[in-house]
């Protein structure tokens, strides 16, 4: 399904790129970004130093892509990428039997259930997993993140407040605060509410006790790498860190509108 999505967006692509192909200023998807570094040719050079910000830390903003959906320019694999389900050794998360048996149903109806398959929204951190971009922008005392799937919005407050210590309202993305530690952004994430099914593509749960750390760092221009740390000790024996994400800007380019609804594929999903 997540294949043929990122298909029909290529396609989607490929047939407005030919029908404006008369007109380039109206290519608003093909637009040049001002303050790429360039190479000689004109392509924007990802490998070129991270940018900073007035306060000279890192700036986070642009377009991302996880690099597992192969974004042009990414970075080769590193070693033993991709193995393992994010343990703190390297495996699968320890869950607990209540965890374990919902986790194993999931799986063995091939995820029939997710919400996702119902136009319904992802939260933290799935949301930024799936074969669809983000942006990240800078905003004052806040850190937004505009997701093209579903058009979902996160904002990450970096006003020097605290974690509420209750929810009044738990929400699809949480509540976020961030911080810098060093040259890691550093974002701590809980008051997710309970019809976030599951917090990875692998079906894992969570409950309301759940609390994510995501450290993002850009490597350089085009690169940046977030790990992600899941907190749940009514869910799981000990946090687990996820493998470390990988992304690649897609430079020159902007979100599309994305609207779903009355989707029709769960009648034809596997699955009891």
């Amino acid at each position: 399904m997540r294949e043929l999505q990122m298909n029909m967006r290529a396609q989607l692509v490929a047939v407005a790129l030919l029908a404006l192909s008369g007109s380039v200023s109206a290519q608003w998807f093909d637009y040049p970004t001002k303050g790429i570094p360039r190479t000689l040719d004109g392509k924007a050079d990802l490998n070129a130093p991270a940018p900073k910000t007035a306060d000279g830390k890192p700036d986070l903003s642009g377009v991302w892509l996880g690099d597992q959906w192969s974004p042009p320019g990414r970075r080769p694999n590193p070693p033993g990428a991709g193995r393992g389900g994010g343990g703190r050794g390297g495996g699968a998360p320890e869950m607990l039997p209540w965890a374990q048996k919902v986790f194993e149903e999931r799986r063995a109806t091939s995820l029939r259930d997710d919400p996702e398959a119902r136009c319904m929204p992802q939260g933290v951190p799935k949301a930024s997993t799936l074969p669809y971009p983000f942006e990240i922008v800078n905003a004052g005392n806040k850190t937004l993140i505009l997701f093209e799937m579903y058009s979902l919005r996160r904002q990450i407050f970096t006003d020097g407040r605290e974690l509420p210590k209750e929810y009044a309202q738990p929400s699809w993305m949480g509540y976020s605060i961030g911080k810098w530690e060093g040259d890691e952004f550093v974002v701590t994430t809980a008051g997710v509410n309970d019809q976030v099914w599951n917090v990875d593509m692998a079906g894992h749960p969570h409950s309301d006790a759940l609390r994510i750390t995501e450290r993002y760092h850009r490597v350089d221009f085009g690169h940046m790498d977030v790990q992600v740390t899941i907190d749940d000790p009514k869910t799981y024996t000990s946090p687990w860190n996820m493998p470390v994400m990988r992304y690649t800007l897609l430079p020159d380019t902007d979100l599309f509108e994305f609207v779903c609804e009355k989707n029709i594929d769960p009648q034809h999903m596997v699955g009891k």
